[in-house]
């Protein structure tokens, strides 16, 4: 039934901002033994690995409209799914970012307005990036991120390691972008949290719904390419050609 699907989506999305904020939030800056940027990237790539297990077969684990939208613009989903995906999808990151906030305001001194792992550009920017380099890496780290769900997930490539391939994709694109934007590359990541934050959270969020669409759309225009390139001809050509560049 559909309505499983759409449940999986919002338990995986749920689990996804949940333990990638969680981390943020709760585990970074931890006296002495705080997990840190790499701590952190690697939080969300583990969300992902574990779900992508757990529900992949359930709903294909998209856990993000940009993710959704993008496998649509790959021929790899269809339209009729986007909307209730996308829905569910918001709802499990908003539900995540009430969970965090309950726990978080459990410690004396907690402030919301400190940032609560919230996406920004400019003075928001983790590293003061302007809204320019902002949105330019939101939508080249989404492209390649959907470039590798494409390519991890193809019928041709091997079977059973496409979770770890994202999850890892995912780790990377944290330790590239978290400087520049806190790294959303997720609508509904981005959703769960800012809605917390208000204020400039809100104000700014326009950029992590757009540039990750506009990313996802590429990634998925450009992997229907590639793919359908590879397609025509055995996959024995494909090797041979590759190994001789």
């Amino acid at each position: 039934m559909k309505i499983k699907q759409f449940a999986a989506e919002f338990f995986g999305t749920f689990w996804l901002v949940l333990g990638g904020c969680g981390s943020a939030v709760l585990a970074a800056t931890f006296p002495d033994v705080g997990i840190g940027l790499l701590g952190v990237s690697l939080a969300f790539g583990l969300t992902v690995l574990t779900m992508a297990f757990a529900i992949g077969h359930i709903s294909g684990c998209h856990l993000n409209p940009a993710v959704s939208i993008g496998l649509w613009a790959g021929g790899r989903f269809s339209s009729k799914d986007l909307l209730p995906y996308i829905v569910a999808q918001v709802l499990g990151g908003i539900v995540a970012g009430a969970v965090l906030y309950f726990i978080a305001s459990g410690k004396a001194g907690f402030e919301v307005s400190a940032g609560f792992a919230s996406n920004g550009y400019g003075e928001h920017s983790p590293g003061g990036y302007s809204l320019g380099a902002a949105f330019l890496t939101e939508v080249v780290m989404t492209l390649m991120f959907l470039l590798v769900i494409h390519g991890a997930t193809d019928k041709r490539a091997p079977q059973g390691f496409a979770p770890i391939a994202i999850g890892l994709c995912l780790t990377l694109i944290h330790l590239i972008s978290i400087p520049v934007t806190n790294t959303s590359v997720n609508p509904a990541r981005s959703t769960g949290v800012a809605l917390f934050v208000g204020g400039w959270a809100v104000q700014q969020l326009w950029l992590f719904w757009v540039a990750p669409i506009i990313g996802g759309v590429l990634g998925g225009i450009v992997y229907r390419w590639l793919g359908e390139d590879t397609a025509r001809r055995p996959v024995e050509d494909v090797s041979a050609s590759a190994a001789t560049v």
